[in-house]
């Protein structure tokens, strides 16, 4: 197994030749020269990500969810809000740490780029449970919420499970670690946080939390734009990297995630949500994966599961003037700039 190298601060001896540079172990020189630039689907992503620029501040009235969290949601519902903050609050903590260390291994500056505007998303997405946490639930609760995973054991070998992989290739940076690393990235962004958004969706369908929703929807529009960062490397690394690209180990990855999805949804749902069956839970998490493939242009993983079973959030859809698509595998409908173009044409 060939041992990568992370990339130099700077490189005098560098190459930046556009059309010779590859998405991973290109020797260039580090200077950001972000007027020649190879792949245009960075330059699209940065006008988006750069555009919906947003901050836990803009979304109104979360107090009336705490009044609504005390008043209205049931013990069920109570305990699953919780403990869904919890394990979001990981994923978000451990991107906000991981992101910078993978781009030490991506050799495109406008790759790096869209990365770092990321990373900064993800902290802010971070502190937007942190307001939701000092507004929502009481202050008893908030360590309880943050270090539940000392107590669930399920939650803790989740979290391990993901460390593990991310830590596996810094320990031994090799062309096979990196391609897990890689696609750990995609399906921590594209499968793990989707049923916990579904819970929420599914609360503001009853007219509950809805201001933790519209939060959760501003996390959303940016998590589709990391499903399509990490879908876009995994294609140039096909392209451009034929023989670390592997397609069984996307197919055995995202078979374990959805499993683990599946069996920690149940854990915390227990069949108690309404409109969140286990059953439900089980086709959307699958129909899911199999837009996921889609994107990567491989063949659906389950390939039974074809139609939405919450048909209630496709009522939501047709009812919001923002017409998110709760099994969007596309980036679309967000302002983009003429302004902010760096002189290139789309």
């Amino acid at each position: 197994m060939t041992k990568m190298q992370a990339n130099l601060i700077f490189n005098p001896k560098g190459n930046d030749n556009t059309e010779q540079r590859t998405i991973i172990k290109w020797n260039k020189t580090w200077l950001f020269q972000l007027n020649s630039t190879k792949y245009n689907w960075a330059k699209s992503l940065y006008q988006v990500m750069i555009w919906n620029f947003w901050v836990p501040e803009k979304v109104k009235w979360l107090w009336e969810d705490s009044i609504q969290f005390k008043k209205e949601l049931n013990e069920d519902e109570q305990r699953a809000y919780k403990w869904i903050l919890s394990f979001l609050i990981f994923l978000d903590s451990i991107q906000t740490v991981n992101l910078p260390n993978f781009s030490d291994y991506i050799t495109a500056p406008e790759v790096n780029l869209i990365l770092s505007i990321q990373t900064y998303q993800e902290a802010i997405h971070s502190q937007s449970y942190a307001v939701i946490l000092e507004t929502v639930v009481d202050a008893i609760w908030r360590d309880e919420i943050y270090y539940f995973w000392r107590d669930d054991k399920n939650l803790l070998e989740r979290n391990e499970f993901i460390w593990n992989i991310y830590q596996r290739f810094l320990d031994n940076p090799n062309d096979e670690n990196f391609f897990a690393w890689i696609i750990w990235n995609f399906l921590l962004e594209s499968i793990y946080f989707y049923n916990w958004f579904a819970f929420f969706d599914t609360l503001a369908s009853q007219s509950k939390m809805v201001a933790t929703d519209r939060m959760i929807n501003y996390i959303r529009r940016d998590e589709l734009t990391h499903v399509t960062i990490f879908a876009n490397i995994i294609k140039e690394i096909k392209k451009e990297f034929p023989k670390i690209y592997n397609k069984d180990v996307i197919y055995e990855m995202m078979d374990t995630a959805v499993k683990q999805e599946i069996k920690w949804s149940k854990h915390i749902l227990q069949n108690k949500i309404i409109g969140m069956n286990d059953e439900n839970v089980e086709k959307y998490t699958k129909r899911l994966a199999n837009d996921r493939l889609n994107l990567l242009w491989l063949e659906p993983l389950y390939k039974d599961m074809v139609s939405n079973p919450y048909k209630h959030l496709d009522a939501m859809q047709n009812n919001n003037m923002e017409k998110w698509n709760f099994f969007e595998s596309t980036v679309t409908n967000y302002s983009q700039s003429s302004a902010m173009n760096w002189s290139w044409e789309f």
